[in-house]
């Protein structure tokens, strides 16, 4: 090797191998070569493996959210309800809860939003039969079921005076009830079941965006036929009525008119009996739908399947009428306690008493 082609720097001294013409020098040692001014060498990685592998440790990371991304667009395209599912299994899915334990309440289909019997199907659950016992007999009328564990909102006169108090829900169970609180003021009453719990319940909505002429469902027990479903519009709003507030008077007309008979005035006029001295008058919806003895206290429903109103007053053609022509003309005279007025009263009615 000529000096020209050596690297940089010197050799080292070092013994010499052999004897004789066959002795030679042991091999150098490796000088590196030195960057020159327009080059630098770059420096060694440190741990060139673990860098090498650590694309592909991102890359295994990343792939269970891809998946799951997938899917969830997958389940967008299907339909909601495996949306849902995906949801809940990722964590993010939870069960709608309303306050005090209430369940959420019963909603129509989409495929059925504005039928009768999309409205009847969705609400009837949360519609009760109630059978209130007194000294003169016994009386049968309907209740709203409004919290999971039993709740139900009536009128006061479908109770007033009753010893004992059976609710008889759309499945056939039967539950005792206690009074929890009335408002005979505005014919309102709060009763609550005895072991009750996961009760369906209804909606209650807004009455003031009610109108002259939107459709309704009323639901109810008329004559102990639980669940009876009638429909109908609404004729009038405002509407004062004057009902009866005392109780031993009262329990004695339903006894004596078949039960559930209840006399209420309107418009000047009696029906379906003598209202007494004791008797309020409270602003009320008028409706169409045919509503019979044992209606009161049942639910006047719109058609989004949400309470506007619990039925407290319908004039029964069987009944005797102060006016004349009391007999003439088509049956469609029924009255509703607007639900404002029964969700401004529910907390007097919850504490025991009514505003």
């Amino acid at each position: 090797m000529t000096d020209s082609h050596r690297p940089s720097g010197e050799y080292p001294t070092y013994p010499s191998y052999g004897t004789g013409e066959t002795a030679y020098p042991p091999p150098p040692a490796y000088d590196p070569p030195q960057p020159t001014a327009d080059y630098a060498w770059p420096a060694p990685s440190p741990h060139p493996e673990p860098a090498a592998e650590a694309p592909r440790a991102e890359r295994r990371m990343k792939r269970p959210a891809a998946l799951l991304v997938a899917v969830a667009i997958a389940a967008s395209v299907v339909g909601g309800g495996t949306a849902t599912l995906i949801s809940s299994f990722v964590g993010g899915g939870s069960s709608a809860v309303g306050s005090g334990g209430a369940v959420s309440g019963t909603t129509v289909s989409q495929s059925s939003v504005g039928t009768v019997s999309g409205v009847a199907a969705a609400v009837s659950p949360a519609i009760v039969e109630i059978g209130a016992t007194s000294s003169a007999g016994e009386a049968t009328g309907s209740g709203v079921v409004i919290t999971a564990d039993g709740e139900i909102v009536t009128n006061n006169h479908v109770i007033s005076g009753a010893s004992q108090i059976k609710v008889t829900l759309s499945t056939g169970k039967t539950y005792t009830a206690d009074v929890v609180g009335t408002d005979a003021d505005k014919d309102l009453a709060l009763i609550k079941l005895q072991g009750a719990s996961g009760l369906k319940t209804a909606t209650l909505g807004d009455s003031s965006s009610v109108k002259v002429g939107d459709e309704v469902v009323a639901i109810g027990s008329p004559e102990g036929l639980t669940g009876t479903v009638t429909s109908g519009i609404v004729s009038a709003l405002d509407r004062d009525v004057t009902v009866a507030k005392d109780e031993d008077q009262g329990q004695q007309r339903q006894q004596q008119q078949g039960g559930g008979n209840w006399p209420f005035e309107f418009g000047g006029q009696q029906f379906n009996g003598d209202t007494g001295t004791s008797r309020t008058t409270y602003k009320a919806i008028q409706t169409d739908a045919s509503l019979n003895p044992g209606n009161s206290g049942g639910a006047l429903i719109n058609m989004n399947g949400e309470i506007i109103g619990i039925n407290s007053a319908m004039y029964s053609p069987s009944s005797s009428s102060t006016a004349d022509s009391s007999s003439a003309g088509s049956v469609g005279l029924g009255f509703a306690i607007p639900v404002d007025t029964v969700k401004a009263d529910l907390d007097a009615l919850r504490a025991g008493n009514g505003s």
